[in-house]
């Protein structure tokens, strides 16, 4: 079994100020990003659902509306938003059931049990 990577010092610190167990996901995961991401439209928005079949439970848009369109995530291994969209990145050692939303001059985090009721 492969161990997954520590979180970097930004994650730990998201982890630690909201007292969220770290759990990073492994680099070679795919999680789910919307077809029309955009870093420079706001809001940004993730959520974190249990991994399965090699996902690790990310999904990730931009804009207000999250689309129940079939389509509308495409996957992505994580290391590729790593490289795209580092800005990101610290967000993503927060365990299932962790939501994040953020614009220019504003951050939220929150636990979202029903997040972990897929």
């Amino acid at each position: 079994m492969r161990r997954m990577p520590d979180p970097t010092s930004e994650q730990a610190k998201i982890c630690r100020n909201h007292r969220a167990p770290p759990d990073p996901p492994d680099p070679m995961s795919k999680l789910g990003i919307s077809r029309t991401f955009s870093s420079q439209e706001t809001p940004i928005n993730g959520l974190r659902h249990p991994p399965e079949k090699g996902t690790n439970g990310w999904y990730i848009w931009s804009g207000e509306e999250l689309s129940d369109a079939h389509d509308f995530f495409v996957p992505l291994h994580t290391f590729h938003l790593e490289e795209s969209y580092p800005e990101i990145m610290k967000y993503l050692a927060l365990p299932p059931g962790w939501r994040f939303l953020i614009a220019s001059d504003y951050e939220d985090i929150w636990f979202d049990e029903s997040l972990l009721d897929v």
